[in-house]
């Protein structure tokens, strides 16, 4: 399997960002790690395994990126310059990881213009998947967000600003009106989202999550898995397996 290792200087993070990218053709996965972790969790927790029958036939390439949860999620401290922080990390992946994901799998695909990423992750991962999926349809055209909690309340309690209210997609998708330009990405997208209902799974806001796109009109498959499915890389391996086929086949 073709892969590279990247380290660049973060403008909007002020520091150095590494990555990892798998695959010599296809179409770009962004993969956010679980809570805290490392661009090299897709290695090291053998998810690179699940997702090789595609990267070895071309048909994806996987961008697996640093979160910096460590200085945003996973603390408890000052709410007010966590989610600023975080909203830092949002800007790296969109005007920076984004536009270096185009011009690479240009070049590997031999094409030019415009490319959609699809936002994969399981766990925090998961939450901060839909979220740029939800709020940059633009730039995300498919998601696979597998046992993720997808309200700000997870890592800053009862705190609410503009920043925390637009990282919550429970929060600002109801109120997003019928004729919002999104709307009509949305349905030109794909969206997956999966929650099990067994032991350390907290499946509460992925049911909300469907029925406000139910309510309006967000074309999601949202799915539950049983009171035997735990929020662990064993079933998430089950998930990508299930799941990716439709992401990558199936007409919308």
């Amino acid at each position: 399997m073709y892969a590279e290792y990247f380290k660049k200087y973060s403008p909007a993070l002020g520091r150095d960002m590494e990555f990892k990218v798998y695959g010599h053709a296809g179409h770009p996965v962004l993969y956010i790690p679980c809570q805290d972790g490392r661009f090299y969790d897709f290695e090291n927790f053998n998810m690179i395994d699940v997702w090789a029958p595609w990267i070895e036939s071309g048909e994806v390439i996987v961008f697996s990126i640093d979160t910096i949860d460590g200085e945003t999620y996973s603390r408890f401290e000052d709410p007010y310059g966590r989610i600023r922080r975080h909203e830092q990390w949002i800007l790296y992946i969109t005007d920076e990881m984004v536009p270096f994901i185009r011009s690479y799998v240009n070049e590997k695909n031999g094409t030019d213009g415009p490319v959609g990423v699809i936002a994969f992750g399981c766990s925090l991962g998961a939450t901060h998947a839909a979220n740029l999926y939800f709020r940059r349809p633009g730039l995300f055209d498919g998601l696979l967000a597998l046992s993720g909690i997808y309200s700000s309340k997870y890592g800053f309690g009862d705190y609410m600003d503009e920043l925390v209210y637009l990282n919550s997609p429970v929060d600002y998708l109801p109120n997003m009106p019928a004729d919002h330009p999104y709307m009509e990405l949305y349905r030109q997208r794909k969206a997956i989202i999966c929650c099990g209902q067994g032991d350390w799974e907290q499946p509460e806001t992925t049911i909300r999550l469907k029925e406000i796109c139910e309510e309006k009109g967000i074309p999601v498959w949202v799915d539950l898995w049983g009171h035997d499915v735990c929020h662990d890389w064993p079933w998430w391996y089950k998930q990508v397996q299930y799941f990716v086929p439709h992401l990558l086949y199936d007409e919308i």
